[in-house]
């Protein structure tokens, strides 16, 4: 005689309620585990943006610091030269670069663009509009005193930009 077990975990409501706490379980076992997870990744990251945030003061601190330094002695080292015959440089933009230690063709030749860029926006929104990226090649020109080179340069200029096709 053989005797069937009834194995079906399904039929009893006690199997289905054991079920149910094992889910319940597993789900709250991983809501804590993720949670730990994700609060420990956004402190890191926390500690990250913090850092990050000291390095951007110092560097502002810095950039206060060395940017704006009027070189009175190069002034008295030096004869200035008329930077207004630089096309896209007029009264208001020399006396901002003489500020900051510009005063001659050869020195704004030997300056890169990037850095009139900052000096002309640390001057504020007035002068952010001007592009000096032919400013340093017109000051060689003219340091070297090739007049007719830079008049033919500054004739294919439109306010001191190249002028697009």
């Amino acid at each position: 005689m053989m005797i069937l077990l009834d194995i079906n975990p399904l039929s009893k409501p006690v199997a289905i309620s054991e079920m149910l706490i094992l889910l319940i379980l597993a789900a709250v076992i991983g809501w804590l585990i993720g949670d730990r997870i994700s609060k420990s990744k956004a402190r890191g990251l926390r500690e990250k943006l913090s850092e990050r945030e000291a390095d951007l003061d110092e560097c502002r601190t810095k950039s206060r610091n060395t940017v704006i330094q009027p070189a009175h002695a190069a002034l008295n080292a030096v004869t200035p030269d008329n930077l207004k015959l630089i096309e896209g440089i007029g009264p208001k933009i020399e006396e901002l670069l003489n500020k900051h230690g510009i005063y001659t063709f050869g020195q704004l030749a030997d300056t890169a663009p990037s850095w009139i860029v900052t000096i002309l926006h640390l001057a504020g929104s007035r002068f952010q509009m001007h592009d000096p990226s032919t400013w340093p090649q017109q000051s060689k020109l003219a340091r070297d005193g090739k007049w007719d080179e830079l008049n033919e340069l500054q004739d294919s200029l439109d306010g001191g930009r190249i002028e697009s096709e």
